[in-house]
């Protein structure tokens, strides 16, 4: 019996730790293709990037060709763009000081490059602050 009682306060005790301090959880804004890969330096760090890789986003107001273009890089290497058709609510978000996080979500083979790497935009959810 006593046996049984130690494992059931184990367990409760286990099951009370605050998990929300150790579980990292995210709202996922977009999952797109990288546009521009074949321009900039994906092409030359292609066998060093991993799934799961952090990207950094940029947003760049200024660019002439599109007012809500983000900038993407990997490891300080500008590798594209997040495409023109999927960027007006990164760009909202990153204009509004939202933190996001970017990844990358798949990396393929191929000669296409709209399809070499998948990424995505993850927006994260931060626990409420507990009254002591």
């Amino acid at each position: 019996m006593n046996r049984l009682l130690g494992c059931l306060l184990i367990g409760v005790s286990v099951w009370a730790a605050p998990l929300h301090a150790e579980v990292a959880a995210h709202i996922l804004l977009q999952d797109a293709p990288l546009a521009g890969f074949q321009y900039h330096a994906g092409k030359q760090w292609w066998s060093h990037m991993r799934v799961g890789d952090t990207l950094t986003l940029t947003r760049e107001p200024d660019n002439s060709h599109d007012a809500n273009a983000v900038r993407i890089e990997w490891q300080g290497h500008k590798i594209g763009y997040v495409p023109r058709r999927d960027n007006a609510d990164a760009a909202r978000f990153m204009d509004s000081g939202q933190v996001l996080v970017t990844r990358i979500s798949r990396l393929a083979e191929g000669r296409d490059p709209w399809s070499r790497i998948r990424f995505e935009i993850l927006i994260p959810l931060h626990p409420a602050a507990q009254s002591d």
